[in-house]
């Protein structure tokens, strides 16, 4: 079995936990960072621009991914253009549609085509992977974030189209194709499987993983029934 820092596939840190972002990041098999604007609200951030800023005062050598919060898509521009700004590290998040089912790639397109640095995100079909295809720029570096956890959430295996999205991306040289959603360690050795560049990992899978992604199965085992007779006698069970 491997070790997380033996895969070929990049592990990114999934989370906005200021201080599990910056543990993560201190970390060699952590190559980047993502959040998104859900996982900001879960830990109660109010000031987007100022936790932003405040994280890349110390993460600078390894890429994150922003993204913007607008449903407008010129005022989804005007944030891409800022959030940009920030950082040469920075990846700019763009949904593959609003809300209402616009299609992004139009935007898409001209922020490639201005040099941005664009991860596009909520991908969950192939037609959608082959329009982004066709519209990032071939010279600057992209992300193709396919959200695999929720196809798998429907009952589908994701696995056959992450290798069909990974072939669709081929054209692309400086796209990676990122497996997103992670629900469970199985994931990140899937991600592994289908050829992904990358694999989004949320914070608290990242530490279940460090610990028993290497463990012998008799040993978790033994581990497993010492939980079990722990909490009996900490509950104080009696027959």
């Amino acid at each position: 079995m491997k070790n997380l820092q033996d895969l070929k596939v990049q592990i990114y840190a999934d989370g906005a936990d200021k201080a599990g972002i910056l543990d993560l990041y201190a970390k060699p098999y952590i190559k980047g960072l993502t959040t998104n604007p859900t996982l900001m609200k879960k830990v109660g951030i109010k000031d987007y621009e100022a936790f932003a800023k405040d994280v890349l005062t110390s993460v600078t050598a390894k890429p994150i991914s922003l993204e913007v919060f607008s449903d407008d898509f010129p005022e989804m521009k005007r944030q891409a253009l800022k959030i940009a700004s920030w950082g040469k590290n920075v990846y700019v998040k763009i949904p593959i549609t609003n809300s209402r089912g616009e299609t992004s790639i139009p935007l898409i397109a001209e922020l490639a085509q201005q040099n941005v640095k664009l991860n596009i995100t909520a991908i969950l079909t192939l037609s959608q992977v082959r329009d982004v295809a066709a519209a990032l720029n071939p010279s600057v570096p992209s992300v193709v974030s396919v959200f695999a956890g929720r196809i798998a959430d429907t009952g589908r295996d994701p696995v056959p189209l992450m290798r069909a999205a990974g072939a669709l991306l081929e054209s692309q040289p400086k796209a990676e194709l990122l497996w997103a959603s992670v629900r469970e360690v199985l994931n990140i050795m899937q991600a592994e499987e289908a050829g992904c560049s990358i694999v989004t990992v949320p914070h608290d899978i990242l530490a279940k993983a460090s610990k028993l992604l290497s463990m012998d199965l008799t040993a978790l085992s033994l581990d497993t029934v010492k939980m079990f007779a722990k909490d009996a006698a900490d509950a104080g069970f009696k027959l």
